[in-house]
């Protein structure tokens, strides 16, 4: 029986959900996990969108919620061309799809970074569903996990939400962390990059940026922090990679980067972390947080809140610091001046975290969703 990986979009395509999917297929195939992904194409189903929309408007007065209805996820999968007698293992993304109930012959695991209710209740789309719909969609997510043979998790967050708001086994239920969105084969081919120097006025110290959101991931956190690590006598810059830099603020510690692509530009990308003295995820909110085992993966400590599924991205004292959510500027500053002096504990602390780089990598993370899932290829599991 083949496995294929399912999302709300083509799993094949680098530009889908931050590239998760993409690394994720790539690893799992050179494993033998996967056997390919499903090219699934949300935009070709706009029109019904739209009129789905109008209905549940005159219906309810809210008008939203396209993507978690059985008509979305039927007219998706009709894409994929499977038949309901076919036997088939799927691997799927988004709690939704297949929409259930699915076909006996067919066998899903799930493998999330956030349960819908997580979802609607942390970025605030559920206030566009009606309450009946809303209530509807959770029930039929219930009901996919109950039928699902695992659910796999990103993080604690996730998986405490399935067990709790779900109902479902804990027996069932795993957490797997994703792993770096980058190209290994590009990575190995690289020379050794040097570690960053002592902050000083001419090579200040480096505070990390990663992500689009400049607002919900901390960006104006870290230009704080930067003006308190200046008020202690350390100099210090934020590398902003992913913002626009048109919508960025005027701030002579910030360095905009704009975006740099991973693919075609893994050498600029990894030196420019590598320069970093730390990562960083004050979000808001995460699911996860794929930046911080980017830059794990090549040996930067990270620090971050510890918020929604973060905390699963760094396993020990060893990746980072985890703070409470919202620290004060000068407690995050007072805690990395401690960890640079001397600086040769510093750059002990990184020569550590840079053998575990493995542990960050999806192939990783690819075994040990093997050991969950896996099962005799020519027979579906009975479970399943």
């Amino acid at each position: 029986m083949n496995r294929y990986l399912l999302c709300c979009g083509d799993a094949t395509n680098p530009a889908t959900w931050s590239n998760i999917p993409f690394f994720l297929l790539q690893a799992g195939m050179q494993d033998g996990l996967l056997q390919g992904g499903l090219g699934l194409q949300p935009e070709r189903i706009r029109h019904q969108r739209r009129l789905w929309n109008l209905t549940q408007l005159l219906r309810s007065g809210k008008a939203g919620g396209f993507q978690y209805s059985q008509t979305f996820g039927q007219t998706l999968m009709a894409q994929s061309g499977f038949s309901s007698e076919q036997p088939l293992a799927l691997l799927s993304h988004f709690p939704l799809l297949p929409p259930e109930p699915w076909p006996a012959p067919w066998r899903v695991d799930f493998y999330i970074d956030a349960t819908t209710r997580q979802v609607l209740d942390d970025n605030g789309t559920g206030q566009r569903l009606s309450e009946g719909f809303r209530n509807q969609v959770l029930e039929r997510e219930r009901h996919a996990y109950q039928q699902a043979h695992a659910v796999v998790c990103m993080a604690q967050w996730a998986a405490d939400s399935v067990i709790a708001d779900y109902g479902i086994d804990p027996v069932k239920v795993h957490v797997v962390p994703g792993g770096a969105n980058l190209d290994e084969s590009r990575l190995a081919s690289l020379p050794a990059a040097p570690l960053p120097p002592p902050p000083s006025l001419k090579t200040p110290l480096r505070l990390g940026f990663l992500g689009k959101d400049w607002q919900r991931k901390g960006g104006p956190f870290l230009l704080q922090l930067a003006e308190a690590l200046k008020a202690l006598g350390i100099p210090a810059v934020v590398r902003a990679i992913g913002p626009d830099p048109a919508v960025l603020p005027p701030h002579p510690a910030l360095h905009p980067l704009g975006f740099l692509d991973k693919q075609t530009e893994t050498a600029r990308f990894a030196a420019e972390l590598q320069s970093w003295h730390f990562g960083s995820l004050f979000s808001s909110a995460e699911a996860f947080g794929i930046s911080n085992r980017e830059c794990l993966r090549l040996g930067v400590p990270v620090l971050a809140h510890a918020v929604g599924g973060i905390p699963s991205t760094m396993p020990d004292g060893g990746c980072g610091q985890l703070f409470a959510p919202h620290p004060k500027p000068d407690v995050v500053a007072d805690w990395i001046a401690s960890r640079l002096t001397p600086y040769e504990s510093y750059v002990g602390w990184r020569a550590a975290l840079a053998l575990r780089s493995r542990e960050f990598t999806w192939e990783a993370a690819v075994k040990r969703l093997e050991k969950i899932t896996g099962y005799p290829q020519a027979t579906p599991s009975s479970d399943g």
